[in-house]
């Protein structure tokens, strides 16, 4: 079973992760907004997020609005965040 990080832990674990902000709101998730030149540019970065979640069996709760996409990462069998969401987000950040 996957475990829920322990909310004082959070914030240390976070600090490799300084664009990413904290919301503990259902248990806890982390959130970032990203910005592109364009629609083919967000589109593209989300498809390549898309194979990479798919990869890891991990996926990302998201909105896009022509340059813009907001991804959220929460793992929900653990009722909030866990090591999983900060693993898929270091890995989006190196995209």
């Amino acid at each position: 079973m996957i475990q829920k990080i322990a909310p004082e832990q959070i914030v240390s674990l976070l600090t490799g992760l300084p664009q990413w902000r904290y919301q503990p709101e259902r248990g806890g998730s982390i959130t970032r907004d990203f910005k592109f030149i364009d629609f083919n540019e967000a589109f593209g970065f989300m498809a390549r997020v898309a194979l990479l979640a798919e990869q890891h069996n991990h996926h990302p709760e998201w909105s896009n609005v022509y340059n813009r996409v907001s991804i959220t990462l929460t793992t929900h069998d653990a009722g909030g965040l866990s090591s999983r969401d900060l693993d898929l987000a270091q890995r989006i950040d190196n995209l």
